[in-house]
């Protein structure tokens, strides 16, 4: 499979906003106008949808909500497309969307997490087309730390650019802004320190390369086994290879061994030569960890699994690009993730 990658975002390009899943309250309009009004203020003009209703679980009916996000990805003139946040619903939109319209048009950037990975993966598999595992609009305005990038900085770089991002050992965990009184915040309150961590506890020192390919892990698992997360396709490159990156959001540890298994046994993690496992906040089970789930359910791949990266629901977040060309090295020295858009 090519990987295409959208054009480079500059000052005076349009980007979309609306809410594929679950819209914004009222409560939290401000919040959103702030959000927007950062946009603006780095000089990007802002075509703001229709579908952003917050009163229940969905913006609005999955025609519509399918509809305006075809929309967006098909305009020419809207360079990238980023949701207020997550939600509950994608996976309603998937029957809605034409991939092969997708996969014959110049690609857009497609910008979220959580219950967005339910779309953007699929998309990158199914189409080609490159999208980005990173910050929603409303977490947009916080201050990215140095040894990371923001979505809008990945964005803005040519086909062919590569980076790297390692975790700056600061996080926040269960513990959250009040934007309702407080909407104009741009600082996170860090209230954890850690870096990245060896779950299997293998002893070499890592440095593989893969295509980038994951999400969240509990909204990917219902589509497992199916053509929207089928990944032979980008293993047909020439290294065949794959590194994978999971997160899970707020199931306990007991249901995320599940799915894992689930998608272990679909084939999800074929061909991956190490994976990264998200920083979290979810519960634990009684006689189980986070950590200890995914081991139980991938630890017989025998691959490296590097715990407590920054690709989640914790901030800050790393943000990866689903598709790109994957460099990752573990060692007492480095820790870090290269990624080359090629």
């Amino acid at each position: 499979m090519e990987i295409r990658y959208p054009g480079p975002l500059v000052p005076g390009d349009v980007i979309g906003v609306t809410a594929p899943s679950t819209g914004v309250p009222g409560s939290l309009t401000r919040r959103l106008e702030f959000a927007v009004q950062q946009l603006r203020d780095r000089g990007f003009s802002v075509d703001m949808g229709d579908c952003m209703d917050g009163s229940t679980h969905i913006s609005a009916p999955a025609e519509q909500r399918a509809r305006e996000l075809m929309r967006m990805l098909l305009d020419p003139t809207v360079k990238a497309i980023v949701p207020p946040w997550g939600g509950a619903t994608a996976i309603d939109l998937i029957p809605h969307l034409d991939f092969d319209a997708l996969a014959s048009a110049e690609p857009t950037w497609f910008v979220g997490y959580s219950d967005i990975s339910t779309l953007l993966t699929p998309v990158t598999l199914r189409t080609g087309m490159a999208t980005l595992h990173g910050s929603n609009l409303l977490d947009t305005p916080y201050r990215v730390p140095e040894s990371l990038m923001s979505w809008i900085d990945i964005a803005s770089l040519p086909a062919g650019s590569s980076f790297k991002q390692a975790s700056p050992g600061v996080y926040r965990v269960n513990d959250w802004d009040d934007w309702e009184n407080q909407p104009e915040l741009t600082e996170n309150t860090w209230n954890g320190t850690g870096a990245w961590e060896r779950l299997d506890k293998g002893q070499d020192e890592v440095s593989v390369t893969g295509r980038l390919i994951g999400g969240c892990i509990e909204t990917m698992v219902n589509l497992a086994g199916t053509p929207y997360l089928n990944s032979e396709a980008l293993r047909n490159d020439d290294s065949g290879s794959l590194i994978v990156y999971i997160e899970a959001s707020s199931v306990d540890a007991t249901t995320i061994c599940r799915h894992l298994h689930g998608m272990r046994l679909a084939g999800f993690f074929d061909g991956a030569k190490a994976i990264l496992v998200g920083r979290t906040g979810a519960p634990d089970s009684a006689t189980l960890t986070q950590a200890e789930a995914a081991l139980d359910a991938l630890g017989m791949l025998g691959i490296p699994i590097i715990g407590n990266v920054e690709c989640g629901h914790v901030p800050p977040q790393l943000p990866i690009v689903n598709g790109a060309q994957g460099h990752l090295v573990f060692n007492e020295k480095d820790q870090y993730l290269e990624q080359t858009l090629a």
